[in-house]
């Protein structure tokens, strides 16, 4: 039986959405959400980054990573200083963020183990190959 092409995609939509949904509620505590989470992953992965770096990782457009981080800076999660180039802010994390950025990434990496429990060691491996290779494609 062949899946159709349409109902592959909004599944795969799905269950992004409620992937994203579970991530939300184990941010409460924190007071942030999935979005949010995406920046603060990123600044700590790279240390640093610009507005454009982030907005090109996360493949977002730009005037929403402006609207996100200008929140995270609001709540003091993250702030914003002109790099080497003054063209462009350098996004680095708070020492607040700092402190807590191991406890929420328990929180999320406990929320990914749940939703990929049912999945075994080999499946994660073909569908981690599946999504980069459609990421590639584009």
């Amino acid at each position: 039986m062949t899946v159709h092409q349409d109902e592959l995609i909004h599944l795969l939509n799905q269950t992004v959405r409620w992937m994203n949904q579970k991530v939300n509620v184990a941010l409460q505590p924190y007071g942030l959400y999935h979005s949010q989470w995406s920046i603060l992953y990123c600044v700590h992965k790279f240390n640093t980054l610009t507005q454009k770096e982030i907005a090109t990782y996360l493949n977002v457009e730009a005037p929403t990573i402006t609207r996100t981080v200008k929140k995270l800076m609001d709540n003091d999660w993250i702030i914003r200083e002109k790099g080497q180039d003054k063209r462009a802010n350098q996004i680095y994390l708070t020492e607040k963020t700092k402190a807590e950025i191991a406890q929420i990434s328990e929180s999320i990496t406990a929320v990914h183990d749940e939703v990929l429990a049912s999945l075994t060691g080999e499946q994660h491996k073909q569908l981690r190959d599946i999504l980069l290779k459609l990421m590639r494609e584009v």
